[in-house]
């Protein structure tokens, strides 16, 4: 008996998934394990089950690039309301407290913006999956301890409000946010409403890129299921880190994962393709050598 198209294992490849509200990362990537008919799926930067948006799902060898393709930059709409503090910085946790934020001014807004531009230190979120010693944030916190994650440096290159609405004793804020992977818009929106004096978290999250990757290439698990649309891996390297060609000879040792000298000297890490165009490996120049990190023998 012929095998029908659901029953047929997808090729290495990446999905670019138009996550729905409600599911988790995992939730959708246990949908395209069984529409890719191979239960080697993963994905790369999680987003919460309330937000929605860009998801990079990979498929088979693909998996291998996922951490990599996770440390690119993220850009993402969404709304602020300023007013109300949650345990969660996000419309999923309790209110621990309200102030009336018809009182702030949007030229206050903007003046208070400036401080989360640029090469910040941020506090994640205690409701996180960070762990410590060992033990996700966000388990914590449920288990009644009070987390104070320590900050780390990121970079915002842009964080900027679009629209602006007056509710009873609130202000939303819609914004769009370029940002550097470990950015959590969720603290940025927490971090502006206590610089305003109110408190603030956030009530909509929509992630619009990830690195090459936006919403423009995105598919919905409805469109997948239909036609099961993805990106090749040779693409994916090619979209996200550029590539550099080897000579026939060296295809070989590079497939053995072995450090060929090359003279290229470009954005890292760089993908490394035989003269047929195949996509040897990710590798790191280093010293004059391509260093390998993932090959794909």
């Amino acid at each position: 008996m012929a095998r029908g198209p659901r029953e047929r294992t997808a090729p290495d490849s990446l999905v670019v998934v138009d996550k729905p509200s409600g599911l988790t990362s995992h939730d959708v990537v246990a949908r395209v394990r069984r529409l890719a008919g191979t239960r080697k799926v993963g994905h790369a930067g999680t987003l919460d089950p309330m937000a929605t948006g860009v998801l990079l799902v990979g498929v088979e060898r693909t998996t291998r690039l996922l951490g990599h393709l996770a440390l690119t930059d993220k850009a993402y709409s969404a709304t602020v309301r300023l007013g109300v503090s949650t345990v969660t910085d996000d419309a999923e946790g309790d209110v621990v407290s309200a102030s009336d934020a018809s009182v702030v001014d949007l030229a206050a807004v903007e003046a208070e913006l400036v401080a989360l531009r640029g090469d910040i230190l941020q506090r994640p979120s205690a409701v996180s999956a960070i762990k410590v010693d060992g033990v996700r944030s966000y388990k914590r916190v449920r288990d009644g301890e009070d987390v104070e994650l320590p900050v780390r440096p990121v970079t915002v290159s842009r964080f900027e409000v679009l629209d602006a609405r007056y509710g009873d004793g609130v202000l939303d804020l819609d914004v769009e946010v370029e940002c550097s992977t470990g950015t959590y818009v969720r603290a940025l929106a927490r971090d502006l409403g206590a610089a305003l004096g109110v408190g603030g978290h956030l009530t909509a999250l929509r992630r619009t890129r990830v690195g090459a990757f936006g919403l423009d290439r995105a598919r919905t698990l409805e469109q997948l299921e239909e036609s099961f649309d993805a990106v090749p891996l040779a693409d994916v390297v090619r979209d996200s880190f550029g590539v550099v060609e080897v000579d026939a000879a060296e295809v070989d040792s590079v497939l053995h994962g072995a450090r060929v000298v090359s003279a290229y000297a470009g954005p890292s890490p760089v993908g490394v393709a035989a003269p047929d165009g195949r996509i040897l490996s990710l590798a790191e120049p280093t010293n004059g050598r391509l260093v390998p990190l993932v090959v794909f023998s």
